[in-house]
């Protein structure tokens, strides 16, 4: 993908042979999405519900993050439901568009250094059965500039802790190393913005 540099890091639990994390980093027209989705609860239900969830957000990677959200929440409305974060690059723009439904964690460091960062507003709900008041946050999008996803397996603080510097695939393996609870899958989506050539 000749906008972004990104890399994913995951951690299954012992005896599982399924997730219910599950990713998306795919082209649009206009830049990127990017999103990472967690099923609710374990096992064979949970990663059915976010490996839907992914198919969908694929299907309809043109469509506002927003507008992606209540789609998908129509059709998980069968399943045990999912959180979610997704993430917009829109290259044409210089702009980048967010929103949480849950608890998967998301982080924009601006150029790619902590000292300019903001942190995903989350809003409680579950995609498929219960969805908050949406509303996107759109922030301005320059070269080096660094999102980090990260589901509830991976421990908030880690931001606080780390330097966040690096490839991204240095710095998604980082997060999961250090801060894993050790209690649940987790999953660490790093995505930087790069100009085009």
């Amino acid at each position: 993908m000749s906008c972004l540099n990104w890399a994913v890091d995951t951690l299954m639990m012992p005896g599982q042979h399924c997730s219910g994390d599950q990713y998306l980093v795919t082209p649009t027209p206009d830049g990127a999405l990017i999103a990472l989705v967690d099923g609710l609860g374990h096992g064979e239900e949970a990663a059915a519900a976010a490996i839907t969830a992914i198919s969908i957000l694929e299907q309809n990677a043109t469509m506002n993050v927003v507008s992606l959200i209540q789609y998908c929440h129509e059709r998980l409305r069968s399943t045990r439901g999912v959180v979610m974060s997704l993430a917009s690059f829109n290259r044409c723009q210089k702009l980048f568009t967010w929103i949480g439904v849950g608890n998967v964690n998301g982080i924009f460091l601006s150029n790619g250094r902590d000292s300019n960062r903001e942190d995903l507003l989350l809003r409680g709900g579950v995609v498929g059965h219960q969805l908050p008041h949406l509303q996107a946050a759109i922030l301005p999008l320059g070269a080096g500039d660094t999102l980090i996803f990260n589901t509830d397996g991976v421990r908030n603080n880690f931001a606080d802790e780390l330097p966040l510097v690096g490839s991204p695939q240095d710095l998604a393996e980082r997060i999961l190393m250090h801060h894993s609870t050790g209690t649940d899958e987790a999953m660490v989506v790093v995505a930087r913005y790069k100009e085009e050539a």
